[in-house]
């Protein structure tokens, strides 16, 4: 599914005008202090939850994802404008899997908040995703 996201993403005109093809599954960062090295503004993504849902006698899991947007723009609306981006790209689309069949793909919620280091803001988007297994 990860897979089919990041092509989503980076192929998504609206995302890939603010953020070019910055999506990452581990944001670079300096060996040695830890340090993010990327350029902002970009997503990355966060942890994931499965739980085991059979539907009536039919295997199946319900996935829940999370997903950053990370600005350091002054304000939240750099941010904002982003994690709407990632919305129209990922809610309710079919995304295509080689593994599974998806029943339903949608934004479960999202919350925007400033880093510790008051420069930095995060909008964080958890989708939950619906699956029935071969």
């Amino acid at each position: 599914m990860q897979i089919a996201i990041v092509a989503r993403l980076k192929g998504f005109a609206d995302l890939v005008s603010l953020i070019a093809d910055r999506v990452y599954d581990e944001v670079p960062r300096d060996k040695a202090t830890k340090q993010v090295t990327a350029d902002f503004p970009y997503v990355a993504f966060d942890g994931d939850q499965v739980l085991p849902n059979d539907f009536d006698c039919i295997p199946g899991s319900e996935i829940y994802f999370d997903m950053s947007a990370w600005s350091r723009a002054v304000g939240s609306a750099e941010v904002k404008k982003i994690a709407n981006a990632v919305r129209l790209a990922l809610h309710e689309y079919e995304l295509p899997l080689t593994e599974n069949a998806l029943l339903s793909f949608e934004l479960y919620k999202r919350d925007v908040v400033r880093d510790p280091d008051g420069k930095t803001s995060r909008a964080r988007l958890t989708f939950r995703a619906v699956v029935e297994h071969d």
